[in-house]
Parts: structure tokens; C-alpha cells; sequence
């Protein structure tokens, strides 16, 4: 009879947590995002993130530091990387790097790892081109068909990884390694396959009309105001936990600088030649901006989500509370492949071609840093889609801005490691505040 009495107890309480994301699963945004206390000021919500931060609960704030940092030291140290031009080129840069990133997550928030991603999206990249050429398909449904070849990618993966309980590092290994031999067989060693096709060609580097890049910012800037706002009324209506309404007005105006700032920038005519104007937000921008959106939701608002981070946070804790671990591993890596198809059919579009080396190289070593340079965990449990968008906005700037400084390849390979080791070093080290405090 006891015995029954504390089981049931230890159900409750693993149940318990995936109720309430932990503090580590609130929005931050860099910022005073997590719920507080309903009668907090915002000088107390101020202050009380500042002990979250003490606490080892940082989330993307060093990595938005960087950033700013970055910006500052390319900025002075050249004339041309604020330029208008040159920011259009940093966005597209990014773009490839941001979604393989944001495809990662599912994987990393899960305490796993796809070392085939990369190469999973060349691969995809590749079905997609020769679809296009070879066999005279539509733009959509060759897309389609690079996105299915992902999903399936993924689905193999995962089953091996769930059912056989072989390590994702093992599994994901051998497909890095299997998946450059299909695109060699496929294309041939030394060749490629040129994307031509208007459609993916423009998803880098042609650009929205402008008054559609202003519609879409306002959009986004109102939409996200009245979300907070609404938010805010209901949670205070129904007596629940909420921010104080500094807080929410702060994050408003925040993402309006941020939105707006971009939009204007890109607006203007950045072309070199004054026979020709270039405006515009590049066609990549919005599509990132929906995939960050619809992904925030789904694992922000949806019991999925949650079931992510559970399972990331405790396996065994997640499985006695009902939850199917195998099924969320292996929807995890169907996610991460398919996003990486889709990231391998933005960097074939910024390159004008697929070659037998797509996705290969530092692909993987550069979204896996860029997740985690912007906040993800290696060991699990703690991440969002903000943080692979963040992260891979500082990995391109590097590139970038050392790019434009005319340094050596090796420099920017030394910048971006040491930069990637101080993310995962600041990740241990909060990680062990968090414990020692009990955040």
C-alpha cells in the first residue's frame, strides 16, 4: 500500500514540470520576457533578471552582446560593412546558416546531435536541381521533393537512433559519410548542376518590392504588440503570473527598433551603379522570419513543444509521465533533416549551383556553432529557434566582416572556434550556476 502511495507521488511530481516550462524554457529575448510575479514593478523585473543572469540563466544575452560587439569593431574597422549593400549581403549570407541551425535545435534540445545534417541538405539541394534540369519540373514540386527527401533522411535516422538505441554521434557519423557518396553518384565527381530556375534563383538574390518589405514589418510590428498587450490583459484578468506592463512595452518597442531599422535600411538604394537601383528586402529574410515564427509557436505553444523539453530535461522522468520518447526523437530528426533540406536549397540558390561537395565542409561545424553560440545546450533541455537565427547572424558576421578586412581564411577559422568555445564554455559554466542556485 505504501508502495503504491509513492509511486503515485513520483508520478505527480514528474508530471509536474511539464506543466510549466522551467525557467530556463521562458522567452527570454534577451531580455525581461519571462513571466514575473503579478505585482512586480518593472524596476523589479529589472532587477530580478539580473539575478537570473547571476544565476546562470543568461539564455541569448551573450550572444546578443557579441553581436553588438561585432558590429562596433567591423563597423570602425571599415566603411563599407554598416552599408546598406553589405547588410543585404550579411542576411543572405546568414540565411542558409540560420534554418540548418534552427533544424539543429529540435535535435540539440534533446541532447542529441545530426553530424548529417549538412550533407543532408546537399543532398536534398541536389534532388531539387536535378528535378529542375534533368526531368523539367516545376519550381514547387521539385522543392517538395528536396523537402521529402529530407523528411525521409531523417525518418531513418531517427528510427536507428530510437528503436536500436545506437548514439545519434555513431548513426549520424555514417550518414555524413553515406550521404557524400549519393551526391557524388548523383552528380559526379568534380561536377555540378547549375540552379537557373527564376524562382530559387531569386530567394537570394532578388529582393521584395519595397512598400510590400514596409507592409510586411508594420504587419509583424503590430501583430507582435498586440499579441503582448493581449497577453498581458488576460493573464492580469484571469490573476495569473504576467510581466508588468514596462516590461511588455519595452519588449514592443524593441522588436520595432529592430524591424523597422532593418526595413529601413534595406529600402534605400544600395547599388554601386547609378544606372541601377537595388532596394528591397531579399526574398530570404521573410521566409527565415516564418520559419522563426512558426517554429517558436510549435515548441512555445503546443504540447509537442513542451514534450521536447521534457524529454530533453529528463528521458526517464518524461517516459514515466506518459510521454513517447521514441516517437519525439524520431519526429526530432525528421524536423532537423527537412529543415536542412531547405537550408541546402537556400545555399544552392545563393550559389547559382549544386555541386558534389554541397553541404559538405564546414556546413555542419558552422550551424552547430551557431545554435549554440546563440544559447542552445549541448546537453539538452534549454534552447529556442531565436537562438540558431541570433547565433547565425554572429557566425556570418565573422565571416563577413573579416571577409571585408582582407584577412586570411585561417583567421576566420581561429575567430569563429575561439568564439565557439567560449559559447559552449559560458553554457557549462551557467549550467552549473543554475544547479548550484537551483534556477
Amino acid at each position: 500500500m505504501n508502495t503504491d502511495t509513492n509511486s503515485k507521488d513520483r508520478e505527480m511530481s514528474i508530471q509536474a514540470p511539464s506543466e510549466k516550462p522551467t525557467a530556463s524554457e521562458q522567452p527570454d529575448a534577451g531580455g525581461f520576457a519571462g513571466d514575473t510575479r503579478s505585482d512586480q514593478t518593472f524596476g523589479d523585473a529589472v532587477r530580478s533578471y539580473a539575478q537570473r543572469v547571476r544565476g546562470g540563466d543568461m539564455g541569448s544575452l551573450p550572444a546578443v552582446l557579441g553581436l553588438v560587439v561585432l558590429f562596433v569593431v567591423f563597423g570602425l574597422a571599415n566603411d563599407r560593412f554598416l552599408s546598406a549593400l553589405n547588410l543585404a549581403n550579411l542576411i543572405t549570407q546568414a540565411g542558409s546558416i540560420c534554418v540548418l541551425a534552427m533544424g539543429l535545435v529540435f535535435v540539440l534540445l534533446l541532447g542529441d546531435i545530426d553530424l548529417s545534417a549538412g550533407v543532408a541538405g546537399g543532398v536534398a539541394a541536389c534532388a531539387m536541381a536535378l528535378a529542375v534540369v534533368n526531368l523539367g519540373w516545376p519550381w514547387w514540386a521539385a522543392v517538395l521533393v528536396a523537402i521529402a527527401c529530407g523528411a525521409v533522411i531523417g525518418l531513418i535516422i531517427g528510427v536507428l537512433r530510437a528503436k536500436l538505441g545506437i548514439p545519434s554521434f555513431v548513426v549520424t557519423l555514417a550518414f555524413f559519410l553515406g550521404l557524400q557518396g549519393v551526391t557524388l553518384k548523383l552528380i559526379g565527381e568534380g561536377g555540378s548542376v547549375r540552379v537557373d530556375n527564376p524562382v530559387i534563383r531569386g530567394l537570394t538574390i532578388a529582393n521584395l518590392p519595397v512598400a510590400v518589405g514596409w507592409t510586411i514589418a508594420l504587419v509583424v510590428v503590430l501583430a507582435f504588440a498586440g499579441l503582448e498587450i493581449y497577453n498581458y490583459r488576460r493573464k492580469k484578468a484571469l490573476q495569473l503570473t504576467h510581466s508588468p506592463l514596462g516590461v511588455v512595452v519595452a519588449r514592443a518597442i524593441a522588436v520595432a527598433v529592430v524591424v523597422l531599422g532593418v526595413t529601413f535600411v534595406l529600402s534605400v538604394n544600395r547599388s554601386v551603379n547609378p544606372r541601377v537601383e537595388i532596394r528591397g528586402i531579399p526574398y530570404v529574410l521573410p521566409l527565415i522570419l516564418l520559419l522563426l515564427i512558426g517554429m517558436t509557436v510549435l515548441l512555445r505553444r503546443t504540447a509537442y513543444g513542451r514534450h521536447i523539453y521534457a524529454v530533453g530535461g529528463n528521458a526517464e522522468a518524461a517516459r514515466r509521465a506518459g510521454i513517447s520518447v521514441d516517437r519525439i526523437r524520431v519526429t526530432a530528426f525528421i524536423a532537423c533533416s527537412s529543415l536542412a533540406a531547405l537550408s541546402g536549397i537556400i545555399a544552392a540558390s545563393y550559389a547559382g549551383k549544386v555541386s558534389a561537395s554541397s553541404g559538405a565542409g564546414n556546413t555542419l561545424l558552422y550551424a552547430v556553432g551557431a545554435a549554440v553560440i546563440g544559447g542552445t545546450s549541448l546537453f539538452g533541455g534549454k534552447g529556442r529557434a531565436l537562438d540558431a537565427v541570433i547565433g547565425g547572424v554572429v557566425v556570418a558576421t565573422i565571416a563577413n566582416g573579416l571577409g571585408l578586412l582582407n584577412q586570411s581564411s585561417y583567421i576566420n577559422f581561429l575567430v569563429t572556434g575561439g568564439v565557439l568555445l567560449l559559447a559552449a564554455g559560458v553554457d557549462a559554466i551557467s549550467r552549473r550556476r543554475r544547479s548550484a542556485t537551483g534556477l
